[in-house]
């Protein structure tokens, strides 16, 4: 028995897949709004691509690699899910020919004509207009984003390493102290900035200073003030 149209049809429509995608950037303020709205309107998935791949867009290319026919596709915005016009050319042909539902949120676009009635052509030919910037300036945000984080972010290893550099700095500073080696040596050997980074270093681990005019514990400024003078301010002071 052969099914007719009608049936085919609705048989069809059951068994597409929704799928929701965000590429989540920099101070991205819709995220669990979005999310909610994919949510509530029955995505079976929700990719979230990391802005660290945002040149790349591994999961995007594997989303498209994987979408069947009649299939419908939910995003936030086109310049958050394309990177500029190209882009949106080869994608809305790629969904002609494959019979995918295109459905953007913040666009109020649905290619379908369901979802949202009340848009006009003039806001999808002002979507089309500003793509390019916008998603320029989200590239943009991501990029800056990542440098930041690979610039201040220091990961266990570095931390652990930088650690044990600088224990094996003061250790070789104690050692050398220690064995009667110049000051101007020590500096150099150890490649800190002022001769004041030497001294610190011994008078942190305790070492007493015997040479020169160093003697001792490294006193604070206002202690190695010649005491006549301090004598002297006080008394024209009272």
């Amino acid at each position: 028995m052969h099914k007719n149209s009608s049936t085919f049809i609705h048989e069809q429509q059951e068994t597409m897949a929704k799928i929701g995608y965000i590429m989540v950037t920099p101070h991205y303020d819709n995220l669990e709004a979005d999310r909610s709205w994919m949510n509530e309107y029955g995505c079976i998935q929700i990719i979230e691509e990391s802005e660290e791949n945002e040149k790349t867009r591994p999961l995007w290319k594997k989303l498209m690699l994987s979408l069947e026919r009649g299939d419908e596709v939910v995003i936030t915005k086109f310049s958050n899910a394309l990177r500029g016009s190209r882009e949106l050319a080869i994608f809305l042909e790629f969904c002609r020919v494959k019979v995918i539902r295109v459905i953007s949120i913040r666009d109020r676009i649905d290619s379908g004509d369901t979802l949202f009635p009340d848009t006009k052509a003039s806001a999808i030919l002002e979507m089309f207009g500003s793509l390019p910037d916008e998603a320029l300036a989200l590239r943009k945000a991501a990029a800056h984003e990542t440098k930041l984080k690979q610039k201040m972010i220091l990961s266990a290893d570095d931390m652990s390493k930088f650690k044990e550099s600088k224990k094996e700095k003061e250790a070789t500073i104690i050692n050398m102290y220690m064995a009667g080696y110049p000051i101007d040596e020590i500096w150099r050997a150890c490649g800190y900035k002022s001769r004041s980074s030497i001294f610190r270093v011994l008078n942190e681990n305790n070492i007493k200073l015997n040479r020169g005019k160093h003697s001792g514990p490294i006193k604070k400024w206002s202690e190695r003030k010649n005491p006549i003078i301090n004598r002297d301010k006080q008394e024209s002071s009272e």
